[in-house]
């Protein structure tokens, strides 16, 4: 007897609009939550069971349009699907696994963040639900950062500028950085101890840093730093020295 499974019923997301083909206007909305996507990469560099999307499509039911958060997190899923990547987040194959955070960057046009955005995250049952107002005209009646958490049913608004998200591992909140040459107020990620994480440029500086201090040492010593072959050689001259 055939056994019958409605999941091979539904669209595949080869088959799904992979975008609402709606184009942001403003190039932060990408910008923003593509750092925290890279600082991810970074801290979470040797997991392979999260997903970070930006821009990405949420299809939950094959019969509702997508929801499209200008970034989302997913825990307990694969990083990485196929070489291709995702076309979109469609529930049914990800094990009906909802995102736990997702993220909106209010932009000149309005989009509903705080109403009918927050209704919607909240009945698909995103944990964490965070809006950020990333330009300063834009923030005469809201915070530039609101994170909320999913309490019975409701969002619930988180007290400070910085959440922690136990369930994630990882608090959020905004600071002054740079970011592909751009010096402005980002949105990071924190550990429990309220460090930042840091971001790909941050630590390129440091090793750059650690380079330049490496060779000092050596020319006090008098040897010249171009005949050494490499970063690892340096350091282990100077810890004999």
């Amino acid at each position: 007897m055939l056994q019958y499974n409605p999941l091979d019923c539904l669209p595949s997301s080869a088959e799904l609009p992979d975008s609402d083909d709606t184009p942001v206007d403003n190039e932060l909305q990408n910008l923003i939550p593509n750092l925290l996507a890279a600082i991810l990469a970074l801290a979470w560099s040797q997991r392979t069971d999260w997903f970070f999307g930006v821009d990405m499509a949420i299809y939950y039911a094959p019969s509702q349009s997508p929801l499209v958060p200008d970034g989302f997190l997913s825990l307990g899923v694969e990083r990485f699907v196929d070489e291709d990547g995702r076309l979109s987040y469609v529930l049914w194959e990800e094990d009906g696994i909802v995102p736990v955070f997702a993220l909106e960057v209010v932009s000149k046009t309005y989009g509903g963040e705080y109403e009918q955005k927050k209704l919607d995250y909240a009945q698909l049952g995103i944990l964490y639900y965070a809006i950020y107002v990333p330009t300063r005209r834009y923030r005469r009646k809201r915070e530039p950062l609101e994170i909320y958490r999913l309490v019975e049913g409701n969002y619930v608004l988180q007290p400070g500028a910085r959440v922690w998200m136990p369930e994630i591992g990882l608090a959020i909140g905004r600071e002054q950085g740079t970011y592909q040459g751009r010096t402005r107020e980002w949105l990071y990620w924190y550990d429990q101890e309220g460090r930042k994480l840091p971001t790909p440029e941050e630590l390129a500086q440091q090793e750059r840093q650690r380079a330049e201090q490496l060779a000092q040492k050596l020319r006090e010593l008098g040897i010249d730093p171009d005949k050494i072959s490499g970063l690892t050689q340096l350091a282990q001259i100077v810890g004999r020295a």
